[in-house]
């Protein structure tokens, strides 16, 4: 069974942005690159703020829809920030 994380990246603009990986390290790369989400090119320096081992590709699709859902400060709370 392929092993999928939940992530969440604090922007350089000082959104958030949330999302899914099996290879956040990989990932992360990527969205450094330029060549991840939308979202997050142009808005660097990214920092990896979150982790969280969700297990099924299905269960870490369904964690991100509940995690992005939650105000900015419950995920600065997730995060350990508040």
């Amino acid at each position: 069974m392929d092993e999928w994380y939940l992530y969440i990246l604090e922007c350089g603009d000082g959104t958030l942005y949330t999302g899914i990986a099996r290879d956040v390290e990989r990932r992360l790369e990527a969205h450094r690159a330029g060549k991840g989400a939308k979202y997050t090119r142009g808005r660097g320096p990214l920092i990896l703020r979150y982790t969280e081992r969700c297990g099924a590709h299905s269960q870490a699709l369904r964690r991100e829809l509940a995690v992005k859902a939650l105000s900015r400060d419950e995920k600065l709370a997730l995060c350990g920030q508040k």
